[in-house]
């Protein structure tokens, strides 16, 4: 297969873990180093060894994950539903940019910043499809001394968010972990969405302080989590304060948020589109008119840095 796909121009490549002679850990590695442009996703099960291997994948390089259909008969991982989910994010990846463009730090840097002043209590994350590995260039460009909580909703399903998590304090300066109900908000603290529930924001104001609710509402978008709760209710617990980040993502789960967000008073920034595996989330926000800045993905960090100076 590596031989045939120097005869020919690959836009997807859909690759298993498990093969005979060569397995898709020791292939992804020579597939990104050969053919920069192409897009890999990896197979994967609902299953905590899967998930670990998947991790591993994502952080070599390939760009998303799609479920291998289940024993269970007809249910949510189905073979029927299982195709669907790979026909959509194969025609998602298809023809979004290069893979090389998510590692550029060039890219056009366009601000609309709102009116009014802002006070940045909380920074809320959200991403889908190629989500893990911009997240993670994200949080591990906050220094360490960051004076904010960090809520990160990425679309992934129980297991998953959990090595997502354990990735993340890995890479990061700060401490991370999956979140927990009733949980106080602590600053420099990076909370994730635990897979199958909205990670939402309670409290504030005179009475309560604010403090993390999980939650098993409906899915959103088809999403659970997903970003529009935590974006919601975070703006309504912190006036004002909310700096939120769209990344890359299929979809336009988190737009109706940041409308939130910014009819609060809070900040928005988007992803650009060169260097996003797929302008889905952040596009949406962009073709909304929310008053956001789009910026590269190398560049979010610093930016959100210069926003939220360290308290004396």
């Amino acid at each position: 297969a590596l031989d045939a796909m120097r005869l020919q121009e690959i836009d997807v490549v859909l690759l298993d873990i498990e093969m005979p002679v060569m397995d898709g850990l020791t292939a992804l590695p020579l597939i990104v180093q050969r053919h920069p442009r192409v897009r890999v996703l990896v197979t994967s099960s609902l299953t905590q060894e899967s998930a670990k291997v998947t991790m591993r994948a994502l952080a070599l390089g390939a760009v998303d994950y799609v479920y291998k259909p289940s024993t269970r008969g007809g249910g949510t991982f189905g073979v029927e539903a299982a195709a669907t989910q790979v026909i959509a994010k194969i025609r998602a990846v298809a023809g979004s940019g290069t893979a090389a463009a998510a590692t550029s730090i060039n890219g056009t840097r366009h601000v609309q910043p709102p009116g009014g002043d802002f006070e940045p209590q909380v920074l809320a994350l959200a991403a889908s499809t190629g989500g893990p590995n911009a997240l993670a260039i994200v949080v591990s460009g906050l220094p360490r001394d960051f004076p904010l909580p960090v809520l990160v909703t990425q679309h992934m399903p129980p297991i998953f968010t959990t090595m997502f998590a354990q990735r993340l304090a890995r890479e990061s300066s700060l401490p991370c972990d999956e979140a927990h109900d009733g949980e106080a908000l602590q600053p420099g603290r990076i909370y994730v969405a635990p897979g199958d529930h909205h990670l939402t924001v309670i409290g504030g104001g005179l009475v309560r302080s604010p403090a993390l609710h999980i939650t098993s509402d409906p899915p959103e978008h088809h999403c659970r989590p997903a970003a529009d709760p935590m974006f919601r209710t975070a703006a309504q617990a912190f006036p004002n304060g909310v700096l939120a980040v769209v990344l890359t993502g299929m979809g336009d789960d988190g737009r109706r948020g940041c409308q939130a967000v910014a009819a609060s008073g809070g900040r928005v920034i988007v992803q650009d589109e060169t260097t996003s595996v797929v302008w889905g989330m952040p596009g949406s926000v962009v073709a909304s008119g929310i008053p956001c800045s789009i910026l590269p993905l190398r560049s979010i960090s610093t930016h959100v840095a210069s926003l939220c100076p360290v308290r004396s």
